[in-house]
């Protein structure tokens, strides 16, 4: 028996390859799935099965792709309607993978279909457990992504209550648990860093799997604190219900090449976004006039997602040398597959053909600081609500980042704004995005709050009532 890990950094995902005498089978693939066929290949197996813990929301899967060039059923759990063949799988029903079964444990909750997948080993013995998005490493998936008309959050936290404590909470401590998603996820609140836990360490360590809890306190524990959901969650579930376009194909024409002629025509005639996925120092020095900046240095794909509203939004990109590929299989990752092309040469390529170029101007945090000393600024903070809340500068301005296109009559085109994350990759993307609609008045602040900490500027800092 072999079980391999294969984690995507950039949306915190899991996906899982199981083997057992000469069967495969896969549990959450991403998009692209060559990679588990070469995996199979290599070692003389066929793969059998695609387990799909759920209708995924945070990304695209790679059923889909994977069951058509395989053969392989695709399996969901109890309940699951789409448009192409799967197996509905029954609770507890066990599928035979070599000389090990794989169970199905429907566990509802976040979502209705959501299933938990038990492997059993050679000698009968509960060996692992696959929970999705049901338990994580220190949290348990959020409960409002499901919502009917008829069924709310309460509803579904309610059958992830039972679900946790009727079907994973008595399996035994050393039964190894993979989840979905790691730390990075919007799939949870607060997520482990480790991605391999155990049922005995989440039992004495997670909030939620408390002995003593009441279901009406885990409820309320759960859905507190939980950011709306990325505007890019339903989309992308309903594409893993209904089927999306062959990945080898949106790479085939997304990844081309444009002179800077071929690429101002297309980005004119076809209302293409112009997305700049260069380093955002490269970006500051020079960029093309109206373009976005979200770098793959960060965490690109959730950025796009949140960002970008029409996930077929034609998009042109501006790459590191050698990275289009990259960019178009990450934006891909979360169904937006209308990438027409790349500028080829990059930014060199635009300013050899004399075309204009624009510039963010950027500050250091101790020039920011002598600034603020001695000038009223306007000051605009975008790191998220937690982060603000927990320490922040005095008369500071503040939005998420997440929620700038809801932010933008908070905003004067009349103002100089002198804006700062974190680190500083959040604060160029909001710059970009001010930029492209008309507020050209922005003064970047290099490292942002990471910064900024370290001048003597005075800090607003949350104090827990409890330690007062």
């Amino acid at each position: 028996m072999n079980i391999e890990q294969i984690y995507t950094g950039c949306l915190a995902q899991g996906a899982y390859y199981i083997e057992s005498q000469g069967e495969v089978a896969i549990i959450d693939p991403m998009r692209e799935t060559q990679q588990y066929i070469d995996k199979a290949q290599a070692s003389g197996s066929k793969i059998k099965y695609i387990f799909e813990t759920h209708f995924h929301a945070d990304f695209v899967s790679g059923h889909i792709d994977l069951a058509n060039k395989t053969g392989a059923t695709i399996v969901f759990g109890p309940g699951a309607k789409t448009s192409y063949d799967i197996h509905s799988a029954a609770d507890n029903e066990e599928f035979k993978l070599g000389n090990i079964i794989i169970k199905a444990l429907h566990t509802p909750g976040h979502t209705l279909e959501s299933t938990s997948y038990l492997l059993i080993d050679a000698q009968g013995k509960d060996h692992a457990l696959f929970s999705g998005d049901t338990l994580f490493l220190g949290d348990v998936g959020r409960p409002d992504l499901a919502i009917k008309s008829d069924l709310t959050k309460e509803d579904l936290a309610g059958m992830l209550y039972d679900s946790l404590r009727n079907k994973i909470m008595p399996l035994a401590n050393e039964v190894i648990v993979y989840p979905a998603h790691g730390a990075g996820s919007a799939c949870g609140k607060n997520l482990s860093k480790e991605t391999v836990g155990s049922i005995g360490h989440e039992k004495k360590t997670n909030y939620a799997l408390r002995k003593d809890m009441t279901k009406a306190e885990f409820v309320a524990e759960v859905l507190d604190g939980i950011a709306p959901p990325p505007q890019y969650f339903a989309k992308n579930a309903m594409l893993n219900k209904s089927g999306y376009d062959n990945f080898e194909t949106v790479l085939k024409t997304g990844n081309i090449p444009l002179s800077p002629e071929a690429f101002e025509t297309i980005a004119n005639n076809q209302d293409a976004l112009v997305l700049d996925v260069r380093n955002q120092a490269d970006f500051i020095e020079a960029h093309i006039p109206n373009s976005i900046f979200i770098g793959l240095n960060g965490q690109f794909a959730p950025w796009v997602g949140a960002l970008i509203t029409d996930i077929k939004q034609p998009i042109l990109l501006i790459a590191p040398e050698g990275q289009s590929e990259e960019a178009v299989t990450r934006l891909s990752r979360v169904g937006y597959d209308n990438t027409l092309g790349y500028l080829e040469g990059g930014m060199d390529a635009w300013k050899a053909s004399g075309r204009d170029i624009d510039k963010l101007k950027s500050i250091s945090a101790e020039t920011f600081a002598k600034l603020a000393k001695s000038e009223d600024l306007n000051i605009l903070d975008v790191r998220r609500d937690g982060e603000y809340k927990s320490k922040h500068l005095e008369d500071a301005q503040h939005f998420a980042l997440d929620y700038i296109n809801s932010h933008m009559n908070e905003v004067s085109k009349d103002k100089t704004y002198h804006i700062h994350c974190a680190g500083g990759y959040r604060s160029v993307i909001a710059a970009s995005i001010l930029k492209a609609r008309g507020y050209h008045d922005l003064v970047d602040v290099a490292g942002g709050f990471g910064a900024i900490k370290h001048t003597d500027l005075p800090i607003t800092e949350f104090i827990c009532p409890s330690t007062l």
